[in-house]
């Protein structure tokens, strides 16, 4: 069974998390929600979420794949917490599915593995692509080999089914989208 971590900070974009976390469960994967501190993780919207575990008490080597959920100032909590940066890098040099929606991928640029990358990111920040050696593509999920980024909340079941996708199969992420209606309203993955 493929197992994920989704790292939450203070501000994080609830829609993105929730999403993400939800369909990768439905998908049989298993999910850990991470915490910065110790404690329940508020929402760049008031929601609050008590996660699952404290990122100092994680071992990075048992997951398969990091996803960071974006939110202002979720990124940049994200952004500036060095555990994060070298759980990203670590898990990248092992080969292992890196994803962050929305302002996120900025986090990735900063832990330097957009290089030579495919990438997308919220609208009026692609210059953060860019800035880490990547190439910005408008579309609202982009697939670089094992780095998958998306642009915002309206573009997180979409993520998320990608997601799943490539850690279970593409009939597993298309029998949760066809029981989510995914195809009554969004005609892409």
């Amino acid at each position: 069974m493929a197992k994920v971590a989704v790292i939450l900070a203070d501000g994080f974009e609830e829609i993105e998390a929730v999403t993400v976390i939800d369909v990768l469960r439905r998908c049989g994967v298993s999910v850990d929600v991470i915490g910065l501190s110790r404690g329940c993780t508020e929402g760049a919207h008031g929601i609050k979420i008590i996660p699952d575990m404290y990122i100092n008490d994680v071992y990075p080597e048992k997951y398969d794949a990091v996803v960071l959920p974006g939110g202002d100032p979720g990124y940049i909590n994200l952004r500036e917490n060095s555990r994060v940066i070298e759980m990203i890098r670590d898990l990248h040099e092992k080969g292992r599915l890196i994803a962050a929606i929305c302002a996120s991928p900025s986090v990735l640029s900063d832990a330097g593995i957009l290089k030579g990358k495919k990438a997308t990111i919220y609208p009026g920040m692609e210059e953060e692509v860019r800035k880490g050696g990547g190439s910005f593509r408008e579309d609202p999920v982009v697939v670089d080999g094992n780095v998958v980024t998306s642009r915002g909340p309206a573009t997180a079941l979409l993520f998320a089914l990608r997601l799943a996708e490539v850690l279970v199969g593409k009939e597993k992420s298309m029998e949760v989208g066809k029981a989510l209606l995914k195809d009554m309203v969004i005609k892409e993955v």
